[in-house]
């Protein structure tokens, strides 16, 4: 763990050494001139070196590139020591170790060059680091769960995101009207324009938290759901209200041109999104002689539909995750297990790179000389912060659960709230703010608020999930009985909504499932790939999830789950048991027959009598003394059981007991012939066919139970 530290300030000190300014690196005098402008007249003229030199350094070359795998690495020792510090882990989240470690280097780096560190760009952050979250998560996405619980998602992130930026908004240009000597110069349009960025909840953080807590499947796709979505809705109403400080007055017909504005951006993104996605999944067909490349189309299609909706204006955001959703199924079905590894891999991996360089670039962008400081507007940035969010999870799902069949538990709901961390999204943002006076105070702000979200409620977090018993999830892979089941009630319950006339959900699932098969998996899947049954398409899927080796998935024997292991007297004992009775069931023969052939005579009421209570063999025995002759063979026969075993009769046509597997292919002979013990009576008219038995008929020979 040491040596990870001491490596990591080796590479610190190039990067600080790096990011000094050039003036305070004095040129030697020995240096030879250099090829440039030499002259008076502006000609260009060579100089050439006084004498050949044999070891030069020329990092001003190889500067950018060079400081990026500096940063990246750092990044990466980082991640790797937390992992290796121990308890830590389980009590400290890794992106409050990751923000304490930026703000070591942003002091080290403030010590060294007496200014403030660098930022993090908005533009390298929303260009380069936040696509390959974003893309992670959508593609590794729970469809099943993801679209049925999509509308209270959308509930969640759309009304949800709306209600706070309003909130936050409208309740801190009050307090700015209150505070009027030092915040009266912050108008409402910059209120708003802040409640838009500091309601962002970050993916980034959210997910960091909750995939060590495996919460129930319903609560994490709630909570990610949101949190994926929210992001695109508050970028696009940063944007608009950016706008609308832009404009010299805002009129009744901006406001209703900027709502519609932000509809076209939504839908813009995602139809943007469809389209990359199926024409990924139509290359991927193609790819079947050049595999090596085959993930790459996976990257380039995605980045591609996000650059071109930033280009567009749309909503970057919701396009990858479109593009990522839509072309999964057709691209794993394309592609080889190797491809879908190296696709898997990869992601994962850029994915934790850019996070952790994020939380590690947030605290390096703390330390730094353009803070303003206001107690007034800070503290009532946190409270309403937390007030406007928990009030509008508590509202929203009131509505909600009134349309749900699974309820959206008090429990639950708490975590919704007290899960909304804020992260590099609103950090980000607040840059981009034009500038004017109260900026710093801004800035100053979203930083506060981050870090409280991440460290007091990411710390938190986890033993409350404990203390208030939230269900968890399921962490065992289905299995393939468990997926063709839960397919059977899904195709049961659109069945039973085609037949009621109500278009629910299952009805539109089938629906595309049924447009899928016929037309989509034929045009996007090659032939050779494609499977010609649904159990088999079932069993490669979660083929692919166990090769995979999900990280959430545990081992299939449950380490809880102590049995001893069966002595061989007692696996011979099953073994004979098991052959004898399967011997003879396979011997029985149930006859055929149709409602037309029934027998219509006076003996079939014969046998139709009332039912007899349950009872013990000794009772039913002692019962039996004083009844017909036909019942005195079975009492003989039970009259040797144990206590312990009871047979519960359906009728009195009591089940047909042998006295050894032979006699299961004994011919059965009429009323008037002697019976053995242990055989019931039965009519003419019910008998079987030769060498067969009654229906319904099923014995079960013990060892214990012997012939008296």
């Amino acid at each position: 763990m040491a040596a990870l530290w001491i490596l990591s300030f080796c590479l610190v000190w190039p990067v600080c050494l790096a990011l000094t300014p050039a003036a305070e690196h004095p040129q030697p005098h020995n240096l030879p001139p250099v090829l440039g402008l030499n002259s008076t007249d502006g000609s260009l003229s060579v100089d050439l070196p006084m004498a050949l030199r044999v070891f030069s350094v020329d990092y001003h070359h190889v500067q950018a590139p060079f400081e990026i795998v500096l940063w990246i690495m750092l990044a990466s020792l980082a991640k790797l020591g937390f992992h290796w510090s121990g308890r830590v882990p389980a009590v400290v989240p890794e992106s409050c170790l990751l923000i304490m470690v930026g703000l070591l280097v942003g002091g080290v780096i403030y010590g060294v060059r007496h200014s403030a560190p660098p930022t993090l760009s908005a533009d390298a952050f929303f260009l380069f680091l936040l696509p390959p979250i974003v893309l992670d998560a959508g593609y590794f996405l729970p469809g099943r769960l993801f679209f049925e619980n999509l509308g209270t998602i959308l509930w969640y992130a759309v009304l949800g995101t709306l209600w706070n930026v309003l909130g936050i908004g409208l309740s801190l240009y009050g307090v700015c009207l209150l505070a009027q000597s030092t915040l009266g110069d912050v108008s409402l349009l910059h209120c708003l324009l802040f409640g838009s960025l500091i309601a962002a909840v970050d993916p980034v953080a959210v997910l960091s938290v909750f995939q060590e807590m495996h919460v129930n499947d319903q609560l994490h796709i709630l909570v990610f759901g949101e949190s994926l979505l929210n992001d695109a809705v508050t970028v696009v109403l940063y944007k608009q209200f950016e706008s609308f400080l832009r404009l010299p007055s805002v009129s009744g017909l901006d406001v209703l041109l900027g709502g519609c504005r932000v509809v076209v951006v939504g839908l813009g993104g995602l139809f943007v999104g469809l389209f990359f996605g199926l024409l990924a999944a139509l290359t991927s067909r193609f790819t079947s002689r050049a595999q090596v490349i085959a993930p790459l189309f996976v990257f380039l299609y995605s980045y591609l539909s996000y650059l071109t909706s930033e280009m567009l204006h749309l909503s970057g955001i919701m396009a990858i995750v479109t593009c990522a959703v839509t072309m999964k199924q057709y691209v794993e079905a394309n592609v080889s297990e190797r491809s879908n590894t190296s696709i898997q891999y990869f992601l994962k991996m850029w994915s934790s790179v850019s996070e952790t360089l994020i939380f590690i670039f947030l605290g390096v962008s703390t330390i730094q000389d353009v803070h303003m400081w206001s107690w007034p507007f800070v503290c009532s940035t946190l409270l309403l912060c937390l007030v406007w969010r928990a009030t509008g999870v508590l509202l929203l799902t009131a509505v909600v659960n009134k349309l749900r069949r699974n309820a959206v538990t008090f429990r639950d709901q708490f975590i919704i709230a007290y899960g909304g961390l804020r992260g590099a999204i609103c950090f980000s943002l607040v840059f981009l703010i034009d500038d004017f006076p109260k900026k710093r105070l801004f800035i100053t702000t979203t930083i506060v608020v981050i870090l409280f979200t991440v460290f007091v409620q990411g710390m938190t977090i986890k033993p409350l999930v404990e203390l208030l018993d939230v269900k968890r999830k399921k962490r065992a892979l289905p299995t393939v009985s468990e997926e063709i089941h839960s397919r059977l009630i899904d195709h049961l319950l659109a069945g039973i909504e085609d037949v009621v006339g109500y278009w629910g959900q299952h009805y539109w699932k089938d629906k595309f499932e049924q447009f899928n098969r016929k037309y989509l998996r034929r045009f996007l899947i090659r032939e050779d790939h494609q499977a010609r049954s649904s159990i088999l398409r079932v069993y490669q899927e979660l083929e692919r999830r166990e090769q995979r080796g999900d990280e959430e998935a545990p081992p299939l024997v449950d380490p809880r789950s102590h049995s001893r292991p069966l002595l061989p007297e007692e696996m011979d004992s099953i073994r004979r048991i098991l052959s004898r009775n399967l011997q003879s069931f396979n011997n029985k023969q149930t006859p055929a027959y149709s409602r037309h052939t029934l027998n219509q005579d006076g003996s079939r009421d014969r046998m139709r009598k009332p039912l007899h209570r349950h009872q013990s063999l000794g009772e039913r025995y002692t019962s039996t003394q004083g009844e017909d002759g036909e019942f005195s063979g079975v009492g003989r026969v039970r009259k040797g059981l144990s206590r312990s075993h009871t047979v519960c009769s359906m009728s009195p046509r009591v089940a047909f007991q042998e006295s050894s597997v032979s006699a299961a292919s004994a011919q059965i002979t009429d009323l008037s012939s002697s019976s053995a013990p242990g055989e019931d009576l039965i009519s003419p008219q019910h008998q079987a066919p030769e060498g067969g038995a009654p229906k319904k008929h099923l014995s079960f020979v013990f060892e214990n139970e012997k012939e008296q």
